[in-house]
This record gives structure tokens, sequence and C-alpha cells, in this order.
């Protein structure tokens, strides 16, 4: 099955997660405290997304499978969708448009804060994921702005850290993922680094070889 037949399921699987929302909603299956429990799933999501987004470029490595490099900006695009669902829940629902409230919980909170922080950091991430956006920043200065993206999910697994205050498995557990991706990541480039100082060193050691051999003939 080609990518453009995948693509279609892989968007609606994501919206999976807004479905069973809407659903619970229409059941009365939202929990005693809707808004908390509409606000940790969209969180949850959004950090699921970020992950898996994250997943993409090892898997592709590892796989060979040059198409699923496809998906990544798809996956990226719905963990800012569930992002913005998240902090709309807490804007609109929780604090209904009191921006002073608001200003003064991401300053005094520090879980607040940090969730604030990757929420604004994937804003010029998702603003800028367009073919047209990248040619117009350049291949290079692009890839730097979209390493944001670290920085957000790392922002995002001390946000829902702080926020747990007994059971810190589930936190714990994102955390260990991201440090496997990023891990992964590192040693991904190390190795590419590696390959270009062999490459470079080869050609020297083989003049060099040469040299020695014509000294020992004369």
């Amino acid at each position: 099955m080609g990518v453009r037949r995948i693509k279609p399921w892989v968007f609606a699987a994501c919206l999976i997660p807004l479905g069973l929302l809407v659903w619970r909603g229409f059941t009365g299956g939202l929990t005693a405290n809707p808004i908390e429990f509409i606000t940790h799933r969209t969180g949850d999501w959004t950090l699921r997304f970020l992950l898996i987004a994250l997943a993409i470029t090892p898997l592709r490595r590892l796989t060979g499978w040059a198409a699923l490099a496809s998906f990544r900006r798809m996956l990226g695009l719905f963990a800012f969708f569930y992002v913005v669902l998240h902090f709309s829940t807490y804007v609109v629902l929780d604090f209904f448009f009191a921006f002073d409230l608001i200003l003064d919980d991401i300053v005094e909170r520090r879980y607040i804060t940090a969730g604030f922080t990757g929420f604004v950091l994937l804003i010029p991430l998702a603003l800028t994921s367009t073919q047209r956006m990248i040619r117009r920043l350049g291949g290079a200065r692009w890839r730097r702005l979209h390493r944001l993206i670290y920085v957000a999910a790392i922002a995002g697994v001390v946000h829902y850290y702080w926020l747990v205050k007994a059971d810190v498995r589930l936190p714990l557990i994102y955390a260990a993922i991201l440090a496997v991706l990023l891990g992964t990541r590192l040693w991904f480039r190390f190795a590419k680094s590696a390959q270009k100082r062999s490459r470079v060193v080869s050609p020297t050691k083989r003049s060099g070889d040469v040299a020695a051999d014509a000294g020992t003939v004369g």
C-alpha cells in the first residue's frame, strides 16, 4: 500500500482521541470534573504526538523505509492541534479569558510556566511547516529552527512531571522515551561525523602509504 493510501488512514487515526472526547461529552463520560479531564487528555495526546513525531527519523534510519518521513509533518501538526486544544481549554473553560489571572498563573506556578514555554515554542514550528516556508527560510535555517521541537518536548515532559503530585510513573516513562529518542539522534549524528572524518583521513593515509613505499623502493 502506497503512502498516499496510508495517509488518510493515519490522519483519521490521529483524530480518534478528539472523537473519543466528543463521544464522552455526549454520553456523560467526562467524569465529575470534565474541564480537568479534557485538559489532561489533550495534554497527554500533545506529548504522545510529539514523541511519535520525534521517533520518525530514528525509525526511518533503522528500518530504511524512507516513506516514513512523509508522515512527520502531519504528526507534528497534530501535536500542535492538540496543544492548542489543551491551552484553549485552560484559557476558555478553566479561566474564561481572565488573562490577568492566567498571566499570574504562568508566572507563579512552575508547571504552568514549563507548559506555556512548550506551547510557545511549537507556534513557529507550526507556522513554518509548509513547503513555501521551507523554501523561504532555506533548508539549513529551517532545520535549525525546527530543532526547537526537542526543547518543546522536554518542556512538555517537565510540565507533566511537575503537574503530577503523587504517581510520577507515566511522566517518567515519557521522559525515558524522550531520552532514548534524543540519544538515538545523537548517536546517528556522531556516527555520521565519524564516517565523514574517516573519508577525509583515508585518502591521506593512502598517500602516506604510497610515499613510504616509494621511499623504500628508492
